[in-house]
């Protein structure tokens, strides 16, 4: 027989779980405002959340948003360890109530790639918004550099993940 004490922990815990399971629900419903300034990122495809038709359309200032996270890495395309801010990618995808298992990603020239989401959620990869704490231009991988924090796993210094750090990223296809 369990003590009065053990089965309201459990109650709590379980009305604990059951809040922040609808608290994420609620989260996830929210609508997404539209941009105020020009977009310079799309995201179509398996989102629940969207503010122009189907897809979901960004600017910088939507992005900052959200919370830019830093982190310091080695890349094949800087000399020296590299300074990245931006957002977490799984956190927008968290926002738009993502259900896929890979992103098509495209660039401004149109060179793709695919990414599984589970990369985005195991190595917390960015939507890099800044390099060395200036904003990415065009003409220097920018607006938008995926990045890997390849010092961070030996085997993310590979070639399979350097492919998959799309610069100049405008269009992400959920699929």
């Amino acid at each position: 027989m369990m003590s009065k004490f053990k089965a309201r922990a459990l109650f709590l815990c379980a009305l604990v779980a059951l809040s922040a399971w609808f608290g994420a629900a609620v989260a996830e419903a929210a609508p997404l405002p539209a941009p105020t300034e020009k977009p310079i990122l799309t995201i179509s495809g398996k989102i629940k959340v969207t503010n122009k038709g189907d897809t979901a359309e960004f600017d910088r200032p939507m992005l900052e948003a959200m919370g830019l996270e830093t982190f310091t890495t080695t890349t094949p395309w800087y000399s020296e360890p590299t300074k990245f801010e931006g957002i977490p990618i799984a956190k927008i995808l968290d926002r738009l109530g993502a259900s896929g298992e890979h992103l098509m990603v495209i660039a401004l020239n149109d060179y793709s790639s695919d990414i599984p989401v589970a990369d985005v959620r195991k190595y917390k990869v960015l939507f890099a918004l800044k390099v060395n704490g200036e904003y990415i231009s065009v003409r220097d991988k920018g607006p938008i550099f995926i990045i890997y924090p390849f010092d961070s796993d030996p085997d993310l210094q590979h070639q399979t993940y350097y492919g998959r750090s799309v610069w100049q990223v405008s269009k992400i296809v959920v699929k």
